[in-house]
């Protein structure tokens, strides 16, 4: 059984529409696949819709958090499984930061502008397509105007990972633990030892998380090294979490295939039986 719990369509800044996104999992012989936008739940009713026959999809979403017991804050990503999409508190929260997201590329945008790159506002919208604005969607216009090449290169510091950054306005961490489990959902943190990426967090905050629910880590991620997956299976076995395999995958964003990595039966069992907000579709 061929399990991917972390995957990403036109809804947030993946390239596929959930309707490709579910077809293109069958495709790659897929099982079970978790749709798990930024911030939104919006590619839910179509990605159901779509369901090609043989394939399970897990509904879901990637939380923007922030923790902020360090030195400076450090942003990081929590995937929440099964939660109920219509809890209040949870749409409000998420709504903020969808918003938050649109005002920053904006500013973005703006920054280039004054630098003479000829991007506008509307453009950066369309690729977004209704979905939840991110910075791939300024890197396709990067892209389309020749400066850039890939999505990776508009992210290097001199573009879109330092110079035009702005920083993002997030949930704070146990305050996004606390919405999923009071929308039912299960909270799993993604890539939680991704060091490519930036600062991490310290184990200490996994020992905080798991006391205050935290059920998983996604231990198993293209973004980590041999040695990280290691360390976040014994981080999980220490604390009886359960660990997951994901390709994060973003369609031509990124190079990663769907499947690319996958979850182990066993755990996608604990994690449908600890969702009560809404059900597999399947």
């Amino acid at each position: 059984m061929r399990i991917d719990l972390h995957a990403h369509s036109t809804a947030s800044d993946g390239t596929s529409t959930p309707a490709e996104l579910v077809g293109e999992a069958a495709a790659a012989g897929l099982d079970v696949l978790a749709v798990t936008d930024h911030d939104t739940t919006r590619g839910w009713a179509e990605a159901f819709a779509a369901r090609p026959s043989g394939l399970t999809i897990v509904p879901g979403a990637e939380l923007s958090l922030r923790w902020h017991g360090g030195a400076r804050p450090i942003g990081l990503h929590m995937l929440a499984y099964l939660f109920d999409p219509a809890e209040p508190d949870l749409v409000a929260a998420l709504a903020r930061v969808r918003t938050a997201r649109e005002t920053r590329a904006e500013r973005m945008v703006g920054l280039l502008s004054a630098d003479g790159i000829d991007i506008t506002w509307g453009e950066v919208l369309e690729y977004a397509g209704g979905g939840t604005v991110g910075r791939p969607h300024l890197a396709q216009a990067l892209m389309r105007r020749g400066l850039v090449g890939t999505v990776t290169e508009a992210f290097a510091p001199e573009w879109l990972g330092a110079r035009y950054r702005i920083p993002k306005e997030d949930i704070d961490v146990f305050e996004g633990l606390r919405l999923i489990l009071g929308a039912g959902g299960v909270p799993v943190f993604a890539h939680p030892r991704a060091s490519v990426r930036g600062p991490i967090v310290p184990d200490s905050l996994i020992v905080e998380l798991a006391a205050a629910g935290l059920f998983g880590l996604e231990a198993d991620h293209t973004d980590h090294s041999p040695q990280e997956q290691a360390e976040m299976h014994a981080v999980a076995g220490r604390l009886d979490l359960v660990t997951t395999g994901s390709s994060d995958y973003h369609g031509t964003n990124k190079t990663v295939r769907l499947g690319a990595r996958t979850t182990a039966p066993e755990a996608l069992e604990r994690i449908v039986a600890a969702g009560h907000g809404s059900d597999v579709v399947g």
